[in-house]
């Protein structure tokens, strides 16, 4: 009794004193991730948490660096971002053995403890992009696909999910899987070959932070950058949710995206890392932020942030209610 007493005022002394949150910057080549470097210091002002921040340069042995410094520096718990989600073993066993919990934000590692992982529904992603092409498409013709690092859940999780949709629903769609590992370069490549070998007739783009700007470049050149609407248009659908790709919505480059949210990803980072810190626990099972938290395997929790799809209109696409890309609550238009 006496011991438990005594835990439970450890909890409490920590609960009310400064927590420091080691969190790890994965990259800052990307519109996403650098408007995710923007919202960290302002949540973390909101949650009351004192940050001690690195940035790896999506270099995983520069993660596993960065989380040694955190361990040495006291922090009472760890954001990372995994970009390659097999290689964060090390930083999480290590982190384990000084008992500092992590978590998680936009991957998941393969392995390791985590106390939570912060992250939308990656397969949804695939599966949605998946409907809006064979919808605006009428379940026929060709899509090139640029694939996000198959190193990475959320490549995987994206591409399977893609793939298992148009055959299921889609089946006399034709897809070309270009791998990318998240790079510009080898996606308009695979898309300059496969418009020389025939018609293309639409697009999904993994990362728009990362594709965007690129493709639309690429098709302006090639003359095949036709307004939606017209004859011509290829169908284009991204992820992320950034600002270059709601004002491509509006203008009709593209059609549709998936808001990641870059705000909502820095607020439940910080926010599970200081529960962690603080002893709190939880439940599989929906949240009062609309969210929902999941057990992908035993002993992780995921908690998946709401990531609507955003189209011209607002318009329902067969199963997906759409929401309108100058709607005031997507983070990409604050």
């Amino acid at each position: 009794m006496k011991k438990s007493a005594l835990a439970l005022a450890l909890v409490a002394s920590l609960a009310q004193a400064e927590v420091t949150i080691g969190l790890d910057q994965p990259r800052n080549d990307t519109d996403f991730w650098t408007a995710f470097a923007h919202y960290v210091p302002q949540k973390g002002q909101e949650l009351g948490v004192k940050l001690f921040n690195t940035s790896s340069n999506n270099d995983a042995q520069k993660m596993i660096a960065n989380t040694q410094q955190m361990l040495q520096s006291n922090v009472n718990a760890i954001v990372l971002a995994p970009q390659d989600t097999a290689a964060t073993i090390s930083a999480l066993n290590s982190a384990e053995q000084k008992g500092v919990p992590v978590v998680t934000v936009d991957t998941r590692p393969d392995a390791g403890k985590v106390y939570m992982v912060v992250r939308a529904d990656n397969k949804a992603y695939g599966s949605n992009a998946c409907i809006v092409l064979g919808e605006k498409l009428g379940g026929k013709g060709t899509v090139v696909e640029f694939q996000g690092a198959l190193n990475s859940i959320n490549g995987r999780d994206r591409s399977e999910a893609f793939a298992a949709c148009m055959k299921e629903k889609y089946p006399q769609m034709k897809v070309i899987e270009v791998p990318t590992d998240w790079k510009a370069e080898p996606a308009i490549a695979g898309l300059q070959t496969a418009l020389a070998g025939g018609e293309v007739n639409g697009i999904y783009m993994q990362a728009g932070g990362v594709y965007l700007q690129p493709t639309l470049a690429f098709l302006r050149q090639q003359n095949k950058l036709v307004p939606a609407g017209q004859a011509g248009h290829i169908v284009i659908v991204s992820n992320d949710g950034i600002k270059s790709e709601l004002e491509a919505i509006a203008r009709g480059d593209i059609d549709a995206t998936i808001s990641q949210p870059a705000d909502g990803y820095a607020h439940w980072a910080i926010f599970y890392a200081k529960a962690a810190a603080e002893g709190k626990t939880f439940q599989v099972g929906p949240t009062e932020h609309g969210s929902n938290i999941v057990q992908p395997r035993e002993g992780l929790l995921e908690d998946q942030i709401a990531a609507p799809v955003v189209s011209a209109d607002g318009a329902t696409l067969g199963e997906l209610q759409t929401v309108k890309f100058d709607d005031k609550s997507l983070w990409g238009n604050n």
